[in-house]
């Protein structure tokens, strides 16, 4: 079943409608419609699909006038998709919740929660581009690309302090260790 613009009495393009929902728009025979595969706007009573919408319709339509007379849109607009010619940017929002929650939870770095503000522009960036805002879109995601990569070195400066403070501690154990040792051959207990 297609899908129907139409021209109103104002001379502004509505749309898009299947037949049942043009019935209940009240167009009128000498209305003008254009659906995907038509190379013009046609008046809705030479649309053979349109005839059950003016079943039973009897009297006078008055006609358009001269300047509701419209050429197709250049493109069939195609509701749901971005009528983009840019490519979406790169989201991080993978990224940027993996860079929060994996050193919080090995760590308890609470310096990795800064990753929840790349989380909240990685959020942002399909929105903008569903919008058209092409250049907000991209903001949002070099925004989110920044704050995960802040927060990754955060996190892996924090697994390195911890790897680093265990070395110590063992180190510290074992010439504990020694120590105890070296004061037991001598006479001294510790």
């Amino acid at each position: 079943m297609n899908r129907y613009f139409y021209i109103d009495s104002e001379g502004k393009q509505k749309g898009t409608f299947s037949p049942e929902e043009l019935k209940s728009e009240n167009i009128k025979k000498d209305t003008l419609v254009w659906t995907q595969g038509m190379s013009e706007w046609t008046r809705a009573a030479n649309v053979a699909e349109l005839d059950a919408v003016f079943a039973g319709s009897a009297g006078y339509y008055p006609p358009q006038s001269p300047a509701q007379t419209a050429t197709p849109p250049a493109q069939p607009i195609n509701y749901g998709a971005p009528q983009q010619q840019h490519p979406i940017p790169k989201s991080w929002l993978i990224e940027s919740i993996l860079a929060t929650v994996l050193p919080f939870l090995l760590c308890s770095s609470i310096f990795s929660l800064l990753g929840i503000i790349g989380i909240v522009h990685a959020s942002k960036v399909e929105s903008l581009y569903n919008r058209g805002d092409y250049a907000g879109s991209l903001e949002a995601s070099n925004q989110a690309g920044r704050w995960t990569k802040i927060t990754m070195w955060i996190g892996i400066a924090w697994v390195v302090l911890w790897i680093v403070a265990i070395v110590l501690l063992i180190a510290f154990g074992v010439s504990m260790a020694g120590l105890s040792e070296v004061f037991q051959g001598s006479g001294y207990e510790i």
